[in-house]
């Protein structure tokens, strides 16, 4: 993990869960790390906190999903900081709509936006500095989803992170050759806020056997610390006990159905 020190990381969806736990840890290990979200004040106490363990964090609040946001946050770490080493691509969001019949298109786009175009903008944009140096690092945290869709994450997420998954094997096949590692990290259920969310949240002993933010965060810190000669192309990170999800699924199936869809409902009881 010394390979990490000094390196600049950014970090999005970095307020909580995986992307705070990961901060956690890349500032643990030396590196200059920019906690990115929407909400300042979210950013700033997770900064401090790190701040006063001893590591260099900074607090940067914007709209990833909106190509001015992501220039100028792209141009603050380079003019600020010199440069981009590593993007860690952590932001997620799913719909309340989990059925394809009942979702609406806002709602669709909400979820494509912030789990795809992001990740793409944020890409294009860090890319040309990446390649000038002929070194750069671009892990994406998509879902177990992407290649198991079902109820449980919804149709729009399943098929954001499915989207996610393939543009981080275009860049891998695409850049490799230029000196960038393009790695995609496929987490089952983690308890993290989103499953506060979900059709039938679970309860606590539940969320206790999946996997947890800190284990998704120890495999991107892994992928980042591998010498530049040595790429993780795709990493499954998937809870050991398999627990009946038949229920969950079912409630999922309804959830903001419409009220004339109440007898058909009725009727699959």
């Amino acid at each position: 993990m010394a390979s990490l020190r000094g390196k600049v990381v950014v970090i999005t969806g970095a307020g909580s869960g995986i992307g705070k736990a990961a901060a956690a840890g890349f500032a643990a290990r030396g590196a200059r790390v920019v906690l990115v979200g929407r909400r300042q004040s979210v950013l700033d106490d997770v900064v401090a906190t790190l701040q006063l363990q001893g590591g260099e964090a900074w607090a940067y609040a914007a709209d990833i999903a909106k190509k001015r946001d992501v220039s100028t946050l792209v141009t603050w770490a380079n003019t600020e900081l010199g440069g981009v080493d590593i993007l860690v691509n952590n932001a997620g969001s799913a719909s309340k709509t989990l059925n394809a019949r009942w979702i609406e298109e806002e709602e669709w786009d909400q979820v494509q936006d912030v789990n795809m175009k992001a990740v793409f903008l944020l890409t294009q944009a860090l890319l040309p500095t990446m390649l000038a140096r002929k070194n750069g690092t671009i892990i994406t945290v998509s879902s177990l989803a992407a290649l198991r869709p079902n109820l449980l994450g919804g149709a729009a997420y399943g098929a954001a992170k499915a989207a996610v998954r393939n543009f981080m094997t275009y860049l891998h096949n695409t850049f490799r050759n230029d000196g960038i590692r393009s790695t995609c990290i496929l987490p089952g259920e983690v308890n993290t806020p989103i499953m506060d969310n979900r059709a039938n949240p679970p309860l606590q002993s539940i969320r206790d056997q999946m996997v947890q933010p800190e284990d998704v965060a120890e495999a991107i810190l892994l992928c980042a610390s591998l010498p530049a000669r040595t790429v993780i192309e795709e990493l499954i990170v998937a809870p050991t006990f398999l627990r009946d999800v038949s229920g969950d699924i079912e409630v999922s199936r309804w959830k903001n159905a419409p009220a004339e869809c109440n007898a058909e409902r009725e009727n699959k009881r």
